[in-house]
């Protein structure tokens, strides 16, 4: 665990909605990922903040993996990017040498299906680092690069702390 991440990834939690703050678990801090529980809806979740990139916006951008019990979903990627999207760029996720075209709109990004999910989450496990790109709304391109050390373990401390809630 690297305590010295711990108040980003706790910041970083924060970005995320939830029912009371008393609802949400934290479930540990691995390297530049969290993990955390909330009860209501039921979810569990691994997340981080960009290494580089995430200059420019109104908010603060994270890439997170979820599971959600109570809707069958397990390994859910969802990316807040660090600008709002243009309309019909596409968005593309690199991880190693593998590129993946998510959807989105907003500032959001998303696997386009649970299978798509899957693959990029076995991805993440392998890899030292990620880059999601696209153009912005206002016209020029940006990224925003991840580092993947933890991710592997924060996903499977997420995905275990909803186990029970199946």
């Amino acid at each position: 665990m690297n305590l010295r991440l711990l108040p980003t990834i706790v910041t970083a939690i924060a970005l995320l909605p939830a029912t009371s703050a008393a609802a949400r678990d934290a479930l540990g801090v691995f390297d530049s990922w969290g993990a955390f529980r909330d009860a209501q809806p039921a979810r569990c979740f691994a997340i981080a903040e960009p290494a580089r990139g995430g200059g420019g916006g109104r908010w603060r951008p994270f890439a997170s993996v979820a599971t959600w019990p109570g809707h069958n979903v397990r390994g859910q990627l969802h990316i807040r990017m660090s600008r709002e999207i243009a309309s019909n760029t596409p968005i593309t996720l690199a991880i190693g040498e593998r590129n993946f075209q998510l959807v989105g709109g907003g500032a959001d990004a998303w696997a386009p299906d649970a299978r798509a999910d899957a693959t990029i989450v076995a991805a993440m496990r392998s890899a030292t680092s990620m880059s999601i790109s696209a153009r912005s709304r206002t016209g020029g391109g940006f990224a925003d690069t991840y580092a993947l050390r933890g991710a592997a373990t924060a996903i499977d401390a997420a995905t275990l702390g909803c186990a029970r809630q199946r």
